[in-house]
């Protein structure tokens, strides 16, 4: 088998699965593997696991000979349901999928998936290239010490760990010198990073450094943040910081004080709203985003309409909205529940009020100037990650043009050359 043939790679969920996927498809090629079909599944939610199983169904019916690998957190978490699907070969743990022994061994007869809850270190494989994607993906962290009552997660990727700052910095530079003038740092909880490395490094100490390191970085952005956890080098660099985008992505998931507690999180909703107000004063200009749950068991109407009305309160204009997915085996699965039509109702409801910010925003950005990221040669994402489309011309993928907006639909800003 040649090992110049990449593997056909199909990730679900996290920016974390798709650098994953990335490391895996390079991996794989080296050990002679490019004809397989690798699943990186995701556990969030049962949605996520059905999308999951159902392409790889797909691909045992479109590629009856092909050799079908599972990893992910799904796959860690059951991996003996994953392997009783109809042409899975094999099923990878988290703590194995990265590697290179893990690859070269294929051939030989399987072992057991390594207990995730053990792992003690992170591994990370140098990523040169992200197929398809103007913008790359750096792993700085992995698992999760907290024990929120509605996620499995920590089951699929274990205790936290941090990937030590020089590992970090090669990772960048590689991907600098390969053409990547973005780079999103990512894990399962960053803001957990360091307290596990020599001398306790803060996220935004990492962050400092890094940046320092690695002059020649454009743009670095941040995936989710905990809205209790930003330390204050990080506080500084949000002020200071030009190199790093003015966009914050929150894990926030609802807006209620008493279901934040039956969700077991670590902030209330006035540790919301007193982040975002802190935020803007030191950068008047930040956007945020976030992650908000519908339905979670024991929601009352009036508890999901504090939902609604953080979106102003906090002035969200970018929000992943889920309705809540019992997971097997949570403390959150045994409470009671929402009936699903109501859950999925309430996150219509909860979108549309995503939308109408999202609005608000773009019509505030008319006649502006933005700084734009090209994904593809007519679209990208501003410095504040609001989608946009190029109109009248087409740039480069990869490159960072100024464009001026010239108008707003649903689905982003429309610009044209500035």
């Amino acid at each position: 088998m040649s090992t110049s043939e990449a593997p056909r790679l199909l990730s679900f969920g996290c920016r974390l699965n798709t650098y994953e996927s990335e490391a895996m498809r390079d991996l794989a090629s080296k050990a002679g593997q490019g004809r397989a079909i690798i699943v990186n599944t995701c556990a969030v939610t049962a949605e996520a696991e059905r999308q999951a199983r159902q392409a790889i169904r797909k691909a045992h019916r479109d590629n009856p000979g092909a050799r079908i690998i599972v990893t992910g957190c799904a796959a860690q978490i059951a991996p003996d349901k994953w392997a009783g699907m109809p042409g899975v070969e094999r099923v990878i743990g988290n703590a194995d999928k990265l590697k290179p022994e893990t690859w070269a061994a294929l051939d030989a007869p399987p072992v057991p998936v390594t207990d995730i809850m053990a792992a003690r270190e992170t591994a990370a494989h140098l990523v040169t290239e992200f197929s398809g994607r103007a913008r790359a993906f750096v792993q700085v962290q992995q698992g999760c010490d907290h024990r929120c009552t509605f996620c499995v997660i920590p089951f699929g990727r274990g205790p936290s760990r941090s990937v030590p700052i020089g590992v970090i910095v090669e990772q960048l530079r590689t991907l600098v010198a390969a053409g990547y003038r973005e780079a999103v740092l990512t894990g399962v909880d960053v803001t957990s990073y360091g307290p596990d490395l020599p001398g306790s490094p803060t996220l935004g100490q990492m962050i400092r450094r890094v940046l320092a390191l690695v002059p020649e970085l454009p743009r670095l952005r941040l995936s989710s943040l905990d809205p209790v956890e930003v330390d204050e080098d990080l506080w500084r660099l949000i002020a200071e910081e030009p190199r790093l985008m003015p966009h914050l992505h929150l894990s926030l998931q609802h807006g209620s004080d008493l279901i934040l507690k039956r969700m077991k999180r670590r902030h209330l909703r006035a540790d919301a709203i007193a982040l975002a107000e802190k935020a803007r004063r030191l950068r008047p200009d930040i956007v945020f985003g976030a992650d908000l749950i519908a339905g979670f068991p024991t929601e009352t109407e009036a508890q999901f309409q504090e939902s609604i009305a953080l979106v102003k309160e906090c002035d969200l204009s970018f929000l992943h909205v889920f309705p809540y997915s019992e997971r097997p085996g949570t403390p959150a699965a045994r409470m009671p529940q929402i009936p699903v039509p109501e859950r999925r109702a309430r996150a219509a409801r909860l979108r549309e009020a995503g939308a109408a910010a999202a609005a608000r925003y773009f019509a505030a950005r008319l006649g502006r100037e933005e700084r734009v990221l090209l994904e593809h040669p007519d679209r990208g994402h501003t410095e504040y990650f609001a989608p946009l489309r190029l109109l009248g011309g087409a740039g480069q993928a990869g490159e960072i043009r100024r464009l001026r907006v010239t108008g707003a639909d649903a689905d982003g800003l429309l610009a044209e050359a500035a």
